[in-house]
């Protein structure tokens, strides 16, 4: 299966992203954010970094990119699109995801390995992990948090639009602990932290058996290459 990996001037994760894609089995396609042709890919990664500088807001001049128009026709379509970080805010900028992303609350960039709670695997991107299963992956952002207004935030958590949420202390602000989100389709998924930095042994989190071991991200990649096969 062939998931393509778009760059952006600016992104930072997209070499990580298409490794991601390999180690889990995939084939990685490097698409341009000046393109309109998504070549035929069967799944596509907005991938973390810093979009045109995060000028204007973060992710919001990467939504107007050429190759958005057709992702987002694709989209609608079907075609699973998960965004990473930058490409979360890409995903709500282009009204593919409910809410929006602001600056963290503390006013501070964090890094760190964080815990999440699965709360919704019914997504191509979530198959693979079981209902609440907690996992461990590197989040790294400075305008990571996700906002709604108040009936939005009903209707989110009503419909089980919540596809993960901060265990342990919110590192954001993020209403309701909220990490990442679905649409109502479950094809586009979008979170805040990284799971291309949580696929290969000695270079993830720590866990409880050894230093660095952690792959709780490989789900994520391999999830959507089983769902693409079964369809």
């Amino acid at each position: 299966m062939r998931v393509g990996v778009i760059t952006f001037p600016g992104s930072l994760d997209d070499r990580d992203a298409q490794r991601a894609v390999e180690i889990a089995g995939g084939e990685a396609v490097a698409l341009w954010h000046a393109d309109r042709d998504l070549q035929g890919v069967d799944a596509v990664v907005l991938p973390g970094g810093f979009s045109y500088g995060d000028y204007l807001r973060c992710g919001a001049i990467a939504a107007q990119a050429p190759i958005m128009s057709e992702l987002i026709d694709q989209a609608g379509k079907g075609l699973p699109v998960l965004g990473i970080c930058n490409g979360f805010q890409m995903l709500v900028e282009a009204h593919l995801l409910p809410g929006g992303l602001i600056r963290n609350d503390h006013g501070r960039f964090v890094c760190r390995d964080q815990r999440l709670r699965v709360e919704n695997i019914d997504t191509p991107w979530t198959s693979l992990y079981e209902q609440d299963e907690e996992i461990v992956i590197p989040l790294k952002n400075g305008e990571g948090g996700y906002i709604a207004d108040a009936e939005t935030l009903k209707r989110i958590e009503g419909e089980g639009l919540v596809a993960f949420r901060y265990l342990g202390a919110n590192p954001n602000g993020s209403a309701n602990d909220i990490a990442g989100v679905r649409n109502e389709a479950g094809n586009v998924v979008g979170l805040m932290p990284h799971p291309e930095h949580a696929v290969e042994r000695g270079y993830g989190p720590d866990t409880t058996e050894r230093m660095r071991s952690g792959i709780d991200g490989l789900g994520m990649f391999a999830s959507v290459l089983r769902s693409l096969a079964a369809a």
